[in-house]
């Protein structure tokens, strides 16, 4: 990303908690797998959002003012001998040179620094939960203020910044969207990839491999653990284990995604294992892929939120019904909620620097207007649980999904995953060439 991108989100931050505010970002802590081996560090996305620095043992501080108010980082020193063990630091001078800073110190000398910006400030923007460590620091500091109040100033409220930072992230610039996209095409070609690799006898980790090995020859990484769940499994919503052997005749759902440069994408498709859906099976995918279709449509600007579920759970009452695994008119159908034991979840999320990005879905109660800029799945699915009851036994045990990332632009909706087959015949052929 632009550095000007993170300097455009300062300022912009910096308006909104105005005159008198003072912003506090952490970065994320490093943390133990087990012993002395850690897990590849990840930076929180709060802190990377507003400073595009990488680097654990950070703090951000935000102090509007002036043409376009203050930036400070502390952070770690440069270390030759640690440096030798664990890589490059930038240290202060990287800081101010590289990233932008007005003025950066070691994280050593915080205790020296912050509670003297604290004191300044009237309101102190802060997000609880990145580093309990941290959380406990800063409230220490207001306390100690307060404390000794008659002698000295001290900032009057403690402000959650969550939903000013997240509403921001809620809207992607064009920069985002164009990283979005090639997130979305790694994904899209490591999906290609596992089509055109499964083969009845295989594992199910066996088709993980292909998603993961598709992602590092591209510099990107999972950006969830990949579900591939084949038969039965597919009706585990979460499903993890990846152990099971893929037999013939069933299908596999994998839900698998990669993030590139912090940005995420979300890709779900469900296909037969031998490369031909049964009868039964292309039944139940037919319905999926119309709530797909009917939910994308709705995912335009002006629309409400829940506008493509509405549309998605329309198309799934229906299909149910016509395929006798519900009964009734579909009015009543839909008005009682019948198809829940088949769709259990939302037709989408946020997505964005997390899987499941922030931003509120409902504003003063209502569902909120979709507007340019945002960017959701749309992802309706079917899944008829092996003992399910009062259900025939050709559809039990399948378990459908068909997941796209789509852009709410001004001109509608641009499905980012559209480069991979969604139709059932367009899947079949994928298998059946090899391509």
């Amino acid at each position: 990303m632009h550095p000007q991108e993170f300097s455009r989100r300062r300022r912009h931050l910096m308006e909104l908690i105005g005159s008198g505010g003072i912003a506090v970002l952490p970065a994320a802590p490093e943390r133990t797998r087990s012993r002395d081996t850690l897990y590849s560090y990840r930076p929180d996305s709060d802190f990377f959002y507003v400073t595009g620095f990488e680097e654990p043992e950070a703090v951000a501080v935000l102090i509007p003012g002036r043409p376009r108010g203050e930036f400070i980082v502390f952070c770690r020193e440069r270390n030759r001998d640690k440096e030798l063990w664990d890589g490059p630091r930038e240290g202060p001078e990287g800081l101010v040179a590289e990233y932008g800073a007005d003025d950066a110190f070691p994280i050593s000398d915080i205790d020296e620094i912050l509670p003297g910006l604290l004191e300044r400030s009237e309101r102190v923007y802060y997000s609880m939960g990145v580093s309990s460590e941290f959380d406990y620091r800063l409230l220490g500091w207001m306390h100690a203020l307060h404390a000794k109040r008659q002698s000295s100033h001290a900032p009057d409220e403690l402000v959650d910044m969550d939903h000013l930072l997240h509403e921001m992230r809620l809207f992607k610039s064009r920069r985002e969207v164009s990283v979005m996209k090639r997130s979305a095409r790694i994904a899209v070609e490591a999906h290609r990839r596992a089509l055109r690799a499964c083969t009845p006898g295989m594992y199910e980790y066996e088709l993980e491999a292909e998603f993961r090995y598709e992602f590092a020859r591209h510099g990107a990484e999972c950006s969830y653990e990949p579900i591939v769940a084949s038969g039965h499994n597919a009706c585990v919503l979460h499903y993890h284990a990846n152990k099971s052997v893929l037999n013939d005749g069933d299908l596999v759902l994998i839900d698998a995604g990669c993030e590139v440069e912090y940005y995420a994408s979300d890709v779900t498709r469900t296909f037969p294992v031998n490369g031909e859906f049964s009868a039964p099976q292309r039944d139940l995918y037919e319905i999926v892929y119309a709530a797909n279709l009917a939910a994308t449509e709705k995912a335009r600007p002006g629309n409400h939120w829940n506008d493509p579920h509405d549309a998605a759970v329309k198309e799934i009452t229906r299909g149910l019904r016509d395929l006798g695994i519900l009964s009734g008119r579909l009015p009543s159908l839909l008005k009682t909620g019948a198809y829940r034991p088949f769709f259990m979840h939302k037709t989408g999320h946020w997505i964005g620097m997390d899987v499941h990005d922030v931003g509120d879905y409902k504003v003063a109660e209502q569902w909120r207007l979709l507007e340019p800029g945002m960017v959701t799945t749309i992802e309706p699915g079917i899944y008829i649980a092996p003992n399910a009851k009062g259900v025939s036994k050709r559809w039990r045990g399948i378990g459908i999904r068909l997941e796209d990332d789509v852009h709410v632009s001004k001109d509608g909706p641009v499905v980012l995953t559209a480069g991979l087959p969604l139709q059932a015949d367009e899947i079949e052929q994928l298998m059946g060439s090899g391509g």
